[in-house]
């Protein structure tokens, strides 16, 4: 697998630059950063989010930090929960599993980033398979996360 067709046609449409960089298969982010030889606080993972009435929300933060729920239930006057793995792939069939683009509009999902990622000179991103890493700088990340709300809700949990 590569790329999925759904993200290379929505960076297309955007014009969103990127580079691709190619590891040894993964199961996981964490992997795949430790596979790609990046750092993990560089990594952007996606967490799939459902409120009440069915709503989606994607909290893209570092793959070495984890989500605070309560500050994004706060933040949005929400009781969010994480959707569970199953469903997640049923969400994202171009994806193999655990491999989810931290791109909530390429999939139609309201977005939340943590400003951490922003402040960082390059961030990479599954690609929709465990092999595949895209990169962008700053200025790309930024346009990428320009319809998100940006907001600290992360815990850093691996150095």
């Amino acid at each position: 697998m590569a790329m999925t067709t759904r993200l290379d046609n929505y960076f297309k449409q955007h014009e969103i630059h990127y580079q691709t960089l190619t590891h040894d298969h993964s199961q996981s982010s964490l992997q795949s950063g430790v596979e790609a030889g990046i750092p993990l606080n560089h990594l952007a993972k996606a967490v799939v989010l459902e409120d009440h009435q069915g709503r989606h929300l994607m909290a893209i933060l570092p793959a070495s930090a984890k989500a605070n729920i309560s500050v994004l239930n706060e933040a949005f006057n929400a009781s969010f929960r994480l959707v569970k793995e199953r469903e997640v792939y049923h969400m994202f069939t171009d994806c193999e599993n655990g491999a989810v683009p931290p791109v909530g509009e390429a999939y139609h999902m309201a977005m939340v980033c943590d400003t951490v990622l922003s402040s960082l000179d390059y961030v990479y991103l599954e690609a929709g398979d465990h092999e595949t890493l895209i990169k962008l700088d700053k200025e790309a990340f930024s346009e990428l996360m320009k319809h998100s709300r940006h907001m600290h809700f992360s815990s850093r949990v691996f150095h």
